[in-house]
């Protein structure tokens, strides 16, 4: 599943990145990459996603390009 299916407060490990050096990059600097375990802040318009206690926007778009397994 991806990051943009889970409801507001679900938990979630990050299994993959579907994307090019680029966007892993962005969300490696955001905090965001294999391994590390999220939690949905907001779910409309850009996700918003809490991970070590801080809190991230992405676009949908990027979103969609992680895969995601419910903790």
């Amino acid at each position: 599943m991806v990051l943009t299916q889970l409801g507001v407060g679900e938990r979630a490990r990050i299994v993959a990145i579907e994307g090019g050096w680029s966007l892993r990059q962005k969300l490696s600097l955001r905090g965001l990459f294999e391994e590390k375990v999220v939690r949905v802040v907001s779910n409309y318009g850009p996700v918003t996603v809490e991970v070590d206690g801080n809190v991230v926007a992405i676009g949908r778009g990027m979103a969609q390009k992680i895969r995601v397994e419910r903790c």
